[in-house]
């Protein structure tokens, strides 16, 4: 990247920063290899940010060297372009994001920062897998998509498609899109927001070829669709250079952004309603709303870097203005800090500029204890001030490894990096197994921590042993349990607790979000009896709900001294879920009720150390009472093959105790959609490929949670408590609660 074209480009953009009309802030999202990083890099040449001549093949963005050698995007990079349309001079804040299922983590923290997103897709496989999630994802974040047909040289080249069989692939590709905007989006911007080619919302290119073309940019240069045909079926190269000068890439669709994607102010009116918790009619609400450079700052900071000068915070103002020098307060961390530096990212590069006003996104030096999704905010409006809504991810971690260094002199080191892995990657989940001393690491499919591992390589020189990845698993019960008295130690201290599973539509509504744990407990408890089916005095009466999906209900009265050990017994619940009585495993989808207690007044006789063995030991005897299994992570699939290979396709899903969902069949190619457990699909992508001839192509997501068949259950603990160094059986009721 040429330094002189990124300081003039800096030096432009600081003079647009200010006027927010002219300020776009998107995302490019796709399926993994449709083309999000080549579509940068003709984005980035157009803004002279690097030479024309490598662009489609240099992947700047794609700046880590596991990205370079695997070829694929592992982390969401930004950079800021300048752009003109009509005259006028825009700031393109631009973030691509990766696309494969194991990284989504960082497409749902990029899309808090955006208001639009260029959807890329492949034009020969089509709206695939990762496509729909990442489209499910925008619109749940109020993210406006647009639509980018890549590769279209592939029906030309490869399908040898005449014209009117590629326009009848761009019209279900567009019908596909406009689908998931009818199911996802919300009633105000589906009708808004449906992709219409004559209005310039979708573009069709070739981001390798560097050409992109709308309806709008047809009729006013002049250009038919045979031109283009012509330029490929000749194969000359000159006559394709060619189109990339007669309808540029970058114009086309930046000239799109501009037109469509609304500008900062126009956003954060919808979409500060959304994913803003506090009170949008007090002043920082208004100014929020407003995205008052001269208001209250409020930043939202969606990625951190760890650099060797310290945190990197990349994140977008949303009010008031970022500088140097300011003191702020980060309400999840509960601390102060004071801005060092200010800087707009180049891709690998920041430039350090004096300030941001809001509406752009910036990175920031001083916040040490920053961490992704975290809200920094003015200490003048601490009162007024709320945290953004929780990020909501796709995905969950659903598979572990053990690692150990194999040099025993370097633990501290090893203990380090991993910190700070997963303070560049939420969802990279590190423990410490207290009883073998292993490390484990839990990341969102093998490939996740396959990077993580090149990680502790590359950048901290650490040579590290691994285990094979193995599947995390979760706890359940599938019935009421009945009522258990829990004792404490000494014996002064009782708590009667029962435990029953809760219904799909209760976690389903957990998940979005709608029901939280800090919301009117009112509220709550309406939502939950008209969707969920739940007695309304019940959930009033809820007291905590855990990440873990599981509910706390207080159904006592007239207890004595409750109040004052509330936060002691829900600790222990917190803790007796983290990891259940069945096999060490975090446990889902249970409410747990409190019908009575008994609490000694003498707080020396009911401190954590009587109340946390009292609480738990209840909870557990609920556990195993309550019908328990073991709730195993399931793939969905969604294969593209040639007709003939479905059968062959059909028995590795039955081999790997999967199910075929459904086949839907398109002249000679099928699309199968299957859902396989995580456990069985290590190998799978082989198995694929050589029952197929390698004439498959295939998108995996996680699916859902679904119980281990009871022929595998009692094995399956078995195994998981040997590996975690536990007895070989769970313990009993009569050793829990002691009758």
């Amino acid at each position: 990247m040429q330094v002189g074209a990124r300081v003039k480009m800096v030096s432009e953009i600081e003079k647009i920063m200010n006027n927010i009309e002219h300020i776009r802030n998107i995302g490019i999202i796709a399926h993994v290899d449709h083309g999000k990083t080549t579509l940068s890099d003709s984005l980035l040449a157009a803004a002279g940010i690097i030479s024309d001549r490598i662009a489609g093949e240099a992947l700047v963005l794609d700046f880590l060297s596991v990205e370079k050698q695997r070829g694929i995007t592992v982390k969401s990079a930004n950079i800021s372009l300048y752009h003109e349309y009509n005259g006028k001079p825009y700031v393109i804040n631009l973030i691509d994001t990766p696309g494969h299922v194991d990284f989504s983590g960082k497409v749902t923290r990029s899309l808090r920062v955006l208001d639009g997103a260029i959807v890329v897709v492949d034009a020969v496989e089509g709206v695939m897998t990762q496509t729909e999630t990442v489209i499910r994802q925008a619109l749940e974040e109020r993210v406006r998509p647009l639509l980018f047909i890549n590769k279209v040289d592939r029906l030309i080249k490869e399908l040898k498609l005449p014209p009117e069989k590629i326009m009848e692939r761009f019209i279900e590709i567009i019908r596909e899109v406009n689908n998931l905007i009818d199911i996802y989006g919300e009633d105000e911007f589906k009708k808004k927001w449906k992709l219409k080619p004559q209005d310039g919302t979708v573009a069709f290119g070739s981001a390798k070829d560097r050409w992109g073309i709308s309806i709008p940019m047809v009729e006013k240069k002049g250009i038919t669709f045979k031109e283009i045909i012509k330029a490929y079926e000749t194969g000359d190269k000159k006559e394709i250079a060619n189109l990339a000068k007669l309808m540029p890439v970058h114009e086309t669709v930046l000239d799109m952004v501009v037109r469509f994607v609304p500008n900062p102010r126009e956003a954060q009116r919808y979409r500060i309603p959304k994913i803003w918790r506090g009170d949008i009619n007090s002043e920082l609400g208004k100014a929020l709303l407003n995205a008052d450079p001269n208001g209250p700052l409020v930043l939202f900071v969606n990625d951190v870097r760890v650099e060797k000068t310290g945190l990197v915070a990349t994140g977008r103002v949303f009010s008031g203005t970022l500088e140097p020098g300011k003191e702020v307060y980060m309400l999840t961390a509960g601390k102060k800090a004071r801005i060092l530096q200010v800087s707009l990212y180049m891709g690998p590069f920041r430039e350090i500029t004096k300030k941001i006003p809001a509406g752009n996104i910036g990175a920031v030096m001083g916040l040490e204890d920053v961490r992704a999704g975290e809200t920094v905010v003015d200490p003048s409006v601490l009162e007024q001030a709320a945290p953004f809504e929780q990020l909501r991810y796709v995905s969950e971690p659903v598979v572990t490894i053990a690692v150990e260094p194999v040099r025993v002199q370097d633990l501290p080191k090893l203990i380090e990096a991993l910190r700070k892995l997963t303070i560049e990657d939420p969802n990279l989940v590190v423990k410490i197994n207290e009883e073998t001393g292993e490390y484990l690491i839990s990341g969102m499919g093998p490939l996740h921590l396959e990077i993580a591992l090149t990680f502790l390589k590359e950048r901290y020189n650490l040579e590290v042993k691994a285990s094979p990845p193995i599947v995390v698993y979760r706890e359940t019960v599938r019935k009421e349990s009945q009522i258990f008295e829990g004792k404490s130690p000494n014996k002064h201290n009782k708590f009667y607790i029962s435990v029953s599973p809760l219904n799909e539509e209760t976690l389903e509504l957990i998940q979005k979000g709608v029901v939280t744990e800090n919301m009117d407990p009112r509220e709550r408890a309406r939502i939950l009896r008209d969707q969920a089916g739940w007695d309304y005095d019940e959930a009033r009466k809820i007291w905590a709900i855990d990440e873990g999906l599981n509910i706390f209900v207080d159904k006592t009265s007239g207890v004595q001294h409750l109040r004052e050990v509330m936060d002691t017994i829900l600790a222990a619940f917190r803790l007796a879920v983290k990891e259940g009585p069945l096999a060490a495993e975090p446990v889902r989808g249970i409410k747990v009720v409190l019908h009575d207690a008994v609490i000694h007044e003498d707080p020396v006789h009911r401190g954590p150390g009587q109340i946390y063995p009292a609480v738990r030991n209840a909870i557990w005897a609920g556990i195993l009472n309550g019908k328990p299994t073991l709730l195993e992570p399931l793939q969905k699939l969604d294969i593209r093959t040639p007709m003939e290979y479905v059968s062959t396709i059909a028995g590795v899903i039955a081999r790997k105790r999967g199910r075929i969902l459904e086949v839907q069949s398109a002249g000679l190619a099928a699309r199968v959609i299957a859902e396989v457990p995580v456990s069985e699909s290590f190998d799978l992508a082989a198995e694929l490929r050589s029952a197929t001839a390698g004439r498959a192509f295939w998108g995996v997501e996680f699916s859902r949670w679904a119980p281990v068949p009871d022929s595998l259950l009692n094995d399956l603990i078995k195994k998981i408590r040997e590996r975690k160094g536990l007895p070989p059986n769970p313990p009993k009721i009569s050793d829990l609660i002691g009758f």
